[in-house]
């Protein structure tokens, strides 16, 4: 069976930031540069992006450039005879499925919002009972089953179309049409009275506020940050360089892609942060600030119910294309490894994750007293096993498999990468991504595991 291909660059570009673009750059980001001396915080993110984040993610594409093949297909094909490095191919496709099980549900209440907001849910309600709404929906298993199944069922219908016609077709609007919102509801949230306190806390350096959170723990978060904000360490992105041609380098391809994800997540804050400030509201941590939070400073907004659709219609493109990009990998993955049809594989895929989604769903209603790992809750404790273990040990995989003489070796990673026109990694890095940056994955891994 030939190899698919993407059909154009930006398609390959789109998708592949589609994949990395997702929930954590729109709260988790501007919540956390916030706190941690807004500027001061965005400058360190910056310089782990570029020193981990992007070497990570050329050792990625690469492997999969090389290999034409998903996870473990991509081991095999590369691996030196008798050596075991595909059983993490296996790892890689179970911490896929993982992030699907509770990642449908997150992007199925973006899209329980929209409707929410567009249909005028909110629309006159008092302030102090818009938590409320965000309360209900996770008591309601029916409504947040219903809004989980119609995320799973698009995605994988997507992803029946095949790379060009269903993925690359579908994220290339949606990325163009997420671009375009978020440009407008950043001007927007600019043209505020009090925007600019909101833009000064969220961007000037402020190294009181630094010094105040520890220098030690802003560097740390920046670090964390940089990392998980380009899904590295699952094969999500191995598998986009398994499509691609050899026409340009990978380096210069990460930067781009890096760029494109920190793009959204930069203007992200520019739509919270002035908005928030404008109304009084304080812009908290975690997934209340985009349910609750935000919905009040719509509300107060003239215009609030078309900002506050356009926001979580913004929101909902943001996951979904996380959500297609991961679901074509474990097509991908099935066809390579049981020789399945696409058709074949989307039905049973479909099938497991609706199934599988079920228990997050249900952990905040009819399962709420189920604790899984220590006090965490269902989705807390499927988001524990893939942040905290399956991403940073799979990246120190791949690193030591691109860089050390008992894996694929670097001088093989650096002619693959390096394949084609445009930015080139130098051999002179070889001591850095061979001795340093497994060091520093290593303190994300240790710092996630305390």
């Amino acid at each position: 069976m030939d190899r698919e291909n993407f059909q154009s660059r930006l398609g390959f570009l789109l998708v592949s930031a589609g994949c990395a673009i997702g929930i954590g750059n729109v709260w988790k980001f501007p919540y956390i540069t916030g706190a941690y001396g807004g500027g001061v915080f965005v400058l360190f993110y910056i310089l782990f992006l570029v020193i981990m984040g992007v070497p990570v993610l050329t050792m990625e594409l690469a492997v999969g450039r090389a290999s034409r093949k998903s996870a473990v297909g991509s081991y095999k094909a590369l691996e030196k005879p008798g050596s075991k490095w595909h059983i993490h191919g296996w790892f890689c496709i179970l911490g896929c499925y993982l992030l699907m099980m509770y990642y449908t549900t997150v992007s199925g209440w973006m899209l329980g919002f929209f409707f929410k907001f567009a249909g005028g849910a909110f629309s006159g309600m008092a302030t102090e009972n818009v938590g409320g709404v965000f309360g209900a929906m996770l008591g309601n298993p029916g409504e947040m089953a219903l809004w989980m199944a119609i995320t799973v069922v698009a995605g994988f219908l997507v992803c029946s179309f095949g790379l060009q016609s269903g993925l690359e077709r579908v994220t290339k609007w949606m990325m163009l049409g997420l671009l375009v919102l978020i440009l407008l509801l950043a001007v927007h949230s600019l043209t505020l009275s009090g925007a600019g306190e909101g833009v000064r806390f969220y961007l000037l350096p402020d190294f009181a506020r630094a010094r105040e959170a520890g220098l030690g723990q802003v560097i740390t978060a920046a670090m964390n940050q940089s990392f998980f904000t380009l899904s590295l360490g699952v094969a999500a992105m191995e598998i986009f360089g398994s499509y691609i041609g050899k026409e340009k380098a990978l380096g210069g391809e990460a930067v781009q892609i890096a760029a494109l994800d920190t793009f959204v997540a930069l203007m992200s804050g520019l739509i919270i942060f002035p908005a928030c400030f404008s109304y009084g509201v304080e812009p908290d941590a975690g997934p209340g600030l985009i349910f609750m939070t935000l919905p009040r400073v719509f509300l107060n907004m003239p215009g609030g119910r078309l900002w506050g659709a356009l926001f979580f219609l913004f929101m909902t493109f943001a996951s979904f294309s996380t959500v297609i990009a991961v679901f074509e990998n474990l097509l991908a993955n099935c066809m390579d490894n049981f020789g399945w049809s696409r058709k074949k594989a989307t039905v049973i895929n479909a099938v497991f994750i609706l199934v599988a989604s079920l228990p997050c769903v249900l952990g905040y209603n009819v399962w709420s007293s189920l604790h899984i790992i220590g006090a965490r809750d269902v989705l807390d404790s499927e988001d524990f096993l893939v942040s905290n273990l399956l991403l940073p040990i799979g990246a120190l995989i791949y690193v030591l498999f691109c860089v050390s003489r008992w894996g694929w070796g670097f001088d093989r990673y650096l002619e693959e990468t390096n394949a084609g026109r445009g930015l080139r990694m130098s051999a002179k890095l070889k001591p850095f991504l061979q001795y340093v940056l497994p060091l520093l994955i290593l303190v994300i891994l240790v710092q996630g595991l305390l």
